[in-house]
């Protein structure tokens, strides 16, 4: 079963990724957490990643497609990829779905996790507050997610074209969620 987590920056995707990983043996591919290792790399690639992401800009597709294929090829025998903050272009959901195609596979389902972008400013701010993201910074935050609404937003009619896309609400409580997104992977085995 392969995944897409899908909504704006600090919907809650990692919270719930991580569930999936725990409790279904998934294995979790978050863009964010793949550029954050990057960036604290001292890498010449981490340094370029750390300067767009503090300007709140997007990394470049090509970037983040490499580091996703890096990924899928470490983990060959997996029982399917949560695939968290990608894709976030309609290139890059192209070059997944290539991707997925040349392994066998394909993308079987998306969750949207619809959220209230005020209250997330909120959550993100109070996150940068206690843990100090430097990605977190608010005002880096909210050009976030203008280039989410422009550049992502899109991709929630391609899935709903092909009939993957499936809508939660994301601001309920850390289990209601759960359940939500369980219920869409039980019903999408049989």
């Amino acid at each position: 079963m392969n995944l897409i987590l899908f909504g704006p920056p600090a919907a809650g995707k990692g919270t719930q990724a991580k569930k999936l990983v725990a409790e279904r043996g998934y294995v979790q591919l978050s863009t964010g957490d793949m550029l954050r290792a990057a960036r604290s790399s001292g890498s010449e690639l981490g340094k370029r990643v750390a300067a767009i992401m503090d300007s709140g800009s997007l990394v470049s597709d090509e970037v983040v497609i490499a580091l996703i294929e890096e990924q899928l090829d470490k983990n060959p025998k997996a029982t399917g990829f949560i695939f968290d903050g990608f894709p976030r272009t309609i290139p890059q959901a192209k070059a997944l779905d290539d991707s997925l195609a040349g392994r066998g596979q394909k993308v079987d389902s998306v969750i949207r996790l619809k959220v209230d972008e005020e209250a997330l400013i909120a959550r993100v701010t109070k996150r940068f507050e206690a843990e100090g993201r430097a990605d977190d910074n608010p005002e880096a935050f909210k050009k976030r997610l203008v280039a989410y609404n422009t550049q992502t937003a899109p991709l929630v009619e391609v899935y709903k074209g092909q009939g993957k896309l499936t809508e939660i609400d994301g601001m309920a409580q850390v289990d209601a969620v759960s359940a939500s997104i369980a219920g869409i992977l039980d019903a999408a085995k049989r």
